[in-house]
């Protein structure tokens, strides 16, 4: 293993409850009357390509950057607000690979305004050698854009990554880019299909680095 790459929503802080009240209050301003189910096909995905799906099958008018806009500040809000901590283990793992003097980054999904409040709230964002966000890659997750980027940016060999992620999109995109991965099982990220993961996890303390 040359580096690890983490996925952050629903691996280092446990937020897909977040986007899931956010983007639901959404649906229902446009009428959509689906249960919160509904969403869990969506994680992973980027924000962008989650409502124009959502608009093509609903036919939304209003344009997507003007959801997004407002999408971004609702959740920035709700981050701000909420008394939350890193899931169990993460702080540690990141710490043991800073110490082992292992490459790390993020490669989430969200918009980077909603993952540099995350990572600083928990004061871990200097970790990190590469922070990447769905927004600046052509394809999101399950495309392996974003992994093939942050590789390349580290300068290391897509094969020497480990990448930890919590939804089938992301795990996807992990084995796409050529990586071996690990699927953290987060019961609040909804029914995630994983069994393409190379190694499955209900806790992130049963990660031992020196075994990767």
């Amino acid at each position: 293993m040359e580096a690890f790459i983490f996925d952050m929503d629903g691996v280092i802080i446990d937020s897909q409850p977040i986007h899931f009240e956010v983007e639901w209050s959404a649906l229902r301003s446009f009428g959509i009357n689906e249960e919160k189910e509904y969403l869990e096909k969506y994680a992973g995905m980027t924000d962008y390509e989650m409502w124009e799906l959502i608009k093509k099958e609903y036919t939304i008018n209003e344009p997507t950057e003007k959801i997004l806009e407002q999408q971004i500040k609702d959740k920035v809000k709700v981050v701000r607000e909420l008394d939350i901590q890193p899931i169990e283990g993460i702080k540690e793992l990141i710490k043991n690979l800073s110490d082992k003097h292992i490459p790390i980054a993020v490669a989430s999904s969200s918009p980077r305004a909603l993952i540099e409040e995350i990572l600083n709230k928990f004061a871990i964002y200097d970790y990190f050698d590469v922070v990447i966000s769905g927004e600046e890659v052509n394809k999101g997750k399950p495309a392996p854009d974003i992994y093939l980027k942050a590789a390349k940016l580290m300068k290391v060999n897509p094969k020497e990554c480990v990448v930890l992620e919590d939804t089938k999109h992301g795990v996807i995109a992990a084995k796409e880019a050529g990586m071996k991965c690990i699927g953290y099982i987060n019961p609040n990220s909804g029914k995630q299909d994983l069994k393409k993961a190379d190694l499955i996890v209900k806790k992130i303390t049963e990660i031992d680095i020196n075994l990767l």
